[in-house]
């Protein structure tokens, strides 16, 4: 064998551990009794340590020195590029500092949970504070004396920064905020009222699920606090949550982890268990996420069917005809959670989230004054007060995850979804035709052919240029918005 064989053979056992943590992450928040969290700690925090070593292994440092990368195809370059990032990183960061990452995040994720029930703050913030700790130690490690917050960016959208953010934050923020005020000072849609059975909602999401293309026969759909999508390749499992009062939650948050889903089931078989074998970066799975969710799940074409759907399966429901539906789907309102947000007020969440985390990796920001910060900017960006913690700076898992770096991506992939979709609408030309019959498969068959197949081919900016065929900006998604909801609200 030669010595891309031997590395390769020695990444694919890597990638297989790697999917084993995944899986008891899954585990952790879907079937795990509560009372095992303390041994799940360190079944955690030995995983990574050997995930770690494999990694960091001198070996793999003597392959990537002797093969040459222009000896390959494509393909083993891109292979090369990501096992050298994982192996720089791994170098960098030191073997108990990510175990006791591991450790202290499997165990946070729980105390987040009681803490959220119990809505006490307190009880959440020294586990909290661990975690920060723990990572800003690893964001310095990485940094190499640049911004801590830039380091953990980069493991969720390589070659991004918070400057770069900040920028596009900046550009959307104002006409997001116009946006707002002119609906807000407008008539608003009929909210949707009534009791939904959570046995429904659970069998309509099953069937939304299959709708968009997620392969049952490769994954489950599970009930969580907090909805997310766990795994690649064969085994890809989503979960999602019910509120017997607000079908839409379990509907959208399905269809949104579905996105997800979509795309690591649709990477190419054959990169199975090799590094270009998963998504790219978090802000293209928000694309693929987001363009499910939003721009197909809830246009006017898709609704119309999904109205039949939801009278078939809960009877009238005090929404008169598919049109008025539409506008109770796109309703523009108050409202504390992230997940539930319109589209709209949903960027405006995530600026919230980025200028918080990025204070606290910075050293700006202390734990102890967390939930008035939040509190305090929530009401200067919305206007109201928030009334409880689970609606406040608990409602998120991410944090006690140590998922700090995460959440601008979802903004990320508004901004890819909006250059996707520019393109979709003109490669599907029936695309409205076929989305009111609930026929997703033209458009999920594009996403798939033209972006999801390639896996970690290319880098998070060319994946979209590959697909999209434009540099990445904005302004398409901007454009959506403004059009869709001009239009919806009747606005001049």
């Amino acid at each position: 064998m030669s010595d891309f064989e031997d590395l390769m053979a020695f990444s694919h056992i890597t990638a297989a551990l790697g999917q084993i943590a995944g899986r008891l992450g899954w585990d952790q928040e879907a079937m795990m009794p509560r009372g095992a969290v303390e041994q799940r700690a360190e079944e955690m925090a030995a995983l990574e340590g050997v995930l770690h070593a494999r990694k960091a292994d001198a070996k793999v440092g003597e392959w990537l020195s002797s093969i040459d990368d222009a000896s390959l195809d494509g393909t083993g370059q891109a292979q090369m590029r990501l096992i050298r990032k994982d192996y720089v990183r791994s170098t960098k960061v030191p073997a108990d500092l990510a175990a006791e990452i591991a450790r202290v995040t499997s165990r946070s994720q729980g105390q987040w949970a009681q803490a959220r029930a119990d809505e006490d703050v307190k009880a959440f913030l020294p586990v909290l504070k661990e975690v920060v700790s723990l990572k800003r130690q690893e964001g310095q490690a990485l940094a190499d004396g640049g911004e801590v917050y830039d380091a953990m960016i980069g493991d969720y959208e390589p070659e991004m920064t918070a400057a770069e953010l900040s920028i596009m934050f900046n550009a959307l923020r104002p006409r997001l905020v116009d946006l707002r005020s002119k609906i807000l000072q407008s008539g608003s849609p009929k909210e949707l009222s009534g009791t939904f059975p959570e046995g429904v909602q659970m069998k309509l999401a099953r069937k939304l699920a299959r709708c968009f293309g997620y392969d049952m026969s490769h994954g489950r759909v599970d009930k969580v606090v907090h909805p997310f999508c766990s795994g690649s390749g064969l085994d890809v499992r989503i979960t999602t949550r019910t509120n017997e009062n607000d079908p839409f939650n379990c509907i959208y948050s399905t269809i949104h982890e579905v996105g997800h889903a979509a795309y690591e089931q649709g990477i190419s078989r054959d990169y199975l268990l090799t590094p270009i074998g998963q998504g790219v970066s978090m802000g293209v799975h928000e694309s693929q996420s987001r363009i499910y969710e939003n721009q197909l799940g809830r246009s006017r074409a898709f609704t119309s069917w999904l109205f039949d759907e939801m009278t078939r399966a809960f009877g009238a429901f005090g929404i008169s005809d598919a049109e008025s539906f539409y506008g109770t789907v796109n309703r523009v309102h108050n409202g504390y959670i992230r997940t539930e947000a319109d589209e709209v007020q949903y960027n405006l969440h995530i600026m919230l989230r980025f200028d918080l985390e990025r204070a606290l990796m910075d050293g700006n920001l202390q734990v102890k004054d967390l939930e008035t910060a939040w509190n305090d900017r929530f009401c200067q960006d919305f206007g109201y007060r928030v009334d409880k913690p689970s609606n406040g700076c608990l409602q998120d898992v991410h944090w006690s995850l140590g998922l700090f770096g995460y959440f601008p991506t979802y903004s990320l992939g508004n901004v890819y979804a909006g250059c996707l979709y520019e393109k979709m609408r003109v490669a599907v030309s029936d695309l409205d035709t076929q989305l009111s019959r609930g026929d997703t498969r033209a458009a999920t068959g594009w996403l798939r052919d033209n972006l999801q197949q390639h896996g970690s081919l290319r880098t998070p900016r060319e994946t979209i240029m590959h697909a999209s065929g434009a540099v990445p900006s904005s302004t398409p998604f901007l454009t959506y918005l403004e059009t869709k909801f001009s239009e919806l609200y009747r606005l001049t």
